[in-house]
């Protein structure tokens, strides 16, 4: 998903590589850089390894990370854990391939050794420098790729002794790079993403905007200053005591609910079919979704689109115009500094 992100802000600023940005997002600060050969890499950042931050009920084993021997639709299974913002369960196996996802990702996601719910990976070694791995995310199901659980499966694999701090992992969405740095004790994940489609929403869709009320709790847009390592691990320790208390309480990380937002939550109680047809929170998006593709044609819809497309290509080159006029280079390494999306 941030790379899918920073895909989308390159290819709408026309940027060139060694352009980075600064991301908040609900597991910290994530910072994205578009690299030559047109891939991204992502700084994101440190592992949790103590069970209370992942959390796990699983202790600390030889290795240096939570593991142990857990019971799930009848088999037993041996696996290791770490945290990225998110609790991640990692299984090694001798062929991924043969293993029933659908049976198993289900039953370790629920395993009550993981309060919070689990995103399962299975992995199999080809090499200590080339892993291939199947997911099961929490709330979800099997999907094509997943970032954080990638980085947390090298650093289980690393410290169970089979793969080295860099390997290639093979997901069934493609191959990412992950590497585990020694020094600053991040991982920085190198890999692909390419528009699939661009589109429209209408204005319709949605209602009067609320005004805005940030208090004191304002995103910082400045560019962060660099941390020495005290002041990193600190904030370090900070973040795992939040998620330590927000996930005790079965909380996801980050804000709590507002006021304002539905009693239900429709992405979670809804999975398997509307559990409130008849005092659906959605009922009005969706309506006025059905209302605007009811009364406009396919062809409208797709000069939306098109217009959308030739807006942002229009934006790109006259960005680049103005910048070779200036004789200026594009912003990368040597600009000022790094923007900050939220």
């Amino acid at each position: 998903g941030i790379r899918c992100l920073a895909r989308f802000l390159a290819d709408s600023d026309g940027d060139e590589p060694g352009r980075q940005w600064q991301i908040d997002t609900l597991a910290g600060r994530i910072v994205p850089e578009l690299l030559s050969d047109g891939t991204i890499r992502v700084d994101m950042g440190v592992p949790f390894l103590q069970p209370a931050a992942i959390p796990t009920t699983l202790e600390i084993g030889p290795s240096g990370i939570p593991e142990g021997l857990i019971e799930a639709a009848g088999e037993s299974f041996q696996v290791g854990a770490a945290g990225m913002g998110n609790p991640h369960m990692v299984i090694p196996v001798a062929d991924v391939e043969q293993v029933d996802l659908e049976r198993f990702g289900a039953a370790l996601e629920l395993h009550p050794s993981f309060p919070a719910k689990a995103n399962v990976h299975f992995v199999q070694a080809l090499s200590p420098s080339h892993l291939v791995m199947r997911v099961w995310e929490r709330g979800a199901g099997p999907t094509l790729a997943c970032g954080t659980g990638a980085c947390a499966t090298l650093v289980v694999c690393h410290r169970l002794g089979i793969s080295g701090r860099r390997a290639r992992l093979d997901l069934p969405g493609g191959p990412l790079e992950i590497h585990w740095d020694e020094a600053s004790d991040h991982l920085f994940m190198d890999g692909p993403a390419e528009a699939v489609f661009d589109g429209v929403l209408s204005p319709l869709l949605w209602g009067p905007a609320p005004a805005a009320d940030f208090n004191d709790q304002q995103l910082d847009t400045q560019p962060s200053e660099q941390l020495d390592p005290d002041q990193e691990k600190l904030g370090q320790q900070e973040l795992e005591q939040q998620l330590v208390e927000q996930q005790s309480q079965g909380q996801e990380p980050g804000p709590g609910v507002s006021q304002g937002e539905p009693a239900i939550n429709c992405s979670v109680a809804c999975v398997h079919g509307c559990q409130r047809p008849d005092d659906c929170p959605t009922a009005a998006i969706r309506a006025k979704t059905l209302e605007m593709l009811n009364s406009s044609s396919l062809d409208e819809l797709v000069a939306l689109a098109s217009n959308s497309i030739e807006s942002r290509s229009r934006a790109r080159a006259q960005r680049r115009s103005a910048l070779d006029a200036s004789g200026l280079d594009s912003p990368g390494l040597d600009s000022p500094g790094p923007e900050t999306a939220a």
